[in-house]
């Protein structure tokens, strides 16, 4: 108990290193630049302490839960038990990784359908296209391409090949897609793509693509295990554009923001 506190205090000085000067720099434009007092001291001051804490236990949860679980399900996944290989056998095939792809779809789907900045930005989509692009519609336009993404990326880890053919073309693709997707969406699929990438989607991915690099023979965790969080933010970008000018061909007509 001791030596997690002692732990604990170290991540949170961290924490307060890092948050400090964001604090200070906002409370310093209120005084010197706007030249107004802060609003509520104390609420504010009790909400930046909440702040640190939340930051501190977030941090502390992810070394202590996350990052282990994410390493352990894609390790028990890998193992020659599980895919029915023999150990010595060179060049497994990637079909043998079936369920590899599935948990991570899954984790991807399930993770981004949770995550509260895509519940604000599809709420707000919906007010603003007068309902021709709805917020569950769209949220689950952004889950099945974070989930595809993240199943695209462990094909890629098992696989070995190179990150960028896959960021290249996916690019091309969305470029493809934003010439004839309706222009009012076009802003907003590219802001799906890292309303994605935060507090719930980050850590388990990255646990899963280093957990991965790590188990399947022949990876570099450094290597080949970061680039999944890439798949996260590209391919929703596509899913959205995609979705678009899906809802616009059934409604038959451009989807126009309210004035």
């Amino acid at each position: 108990m001791i030596a997690w506190m002692n732990h604990f205090a170290l991540v949170l000085l961290s924490t307060c290193r890092d948050i400090l000067p964001i604090a200070a720099i906002i409370i310093g434009f209120q005084l010197l630049v706007i030249r107004k007092p802060l609003a509520h001291p104390k609420k504010l001051l009790r909400g930046f302490v909440y702040v640190l804490l939340g930051i501190a236990f977030f941090l502390e949860g992810l070394e202590m839960a996350l990052f282990p679980l994410g390493k352990l399900m894609a390790a028990q996944l890998t193992t020659p038990e599980f895919l029915g290989i023999n150990p010595a056998e060179q060049g497994v095939r990637w079909q043998a990784y079936f369920w590899v792809y599935v948990f991570a779809a899954s984790i991807g789907f399930a993770t981004t359908l949770a995550e509260p900045s895509l519940l604000a930005v599809a709420w707000k989509a919906e007010q603003i296209s007068g309902g021709a692009i709805r917020a569950w519609g769209l949220r689950i336009a952004v889950s099945i391409g974070v989930a595809f993404g993240i199943a695209l990326g462990a094909y890629r880890i098992v696989t070995g090949t190179e990150l960028y053919y896959y960021i290249v073309v996916g690019y091309v693709i969305v470029l493809i897609q934003t010439l004839f997707a309706p222009k009012v969406i076009i802003g907003l699929a590219y802001d799906s793509g890292g309303v994605t990438t935060s507090t719930v989607t980050v850590p388990l991915v990255t646990a899963l693509g280093l957990g991965l690099a790590s188990t399947i023979p022949g990876r570099n965790p450094l290597l080949d295990g970061f680039g999944l969080i890439a798949f996260a933010s590209l391919f929703p970008i596509i899913a959205v554009l995609g979705y678009a000018q899906i809802a616009q061909w059934l409604s038959k007509g451009s989807i126009s923001p309210k004035p």
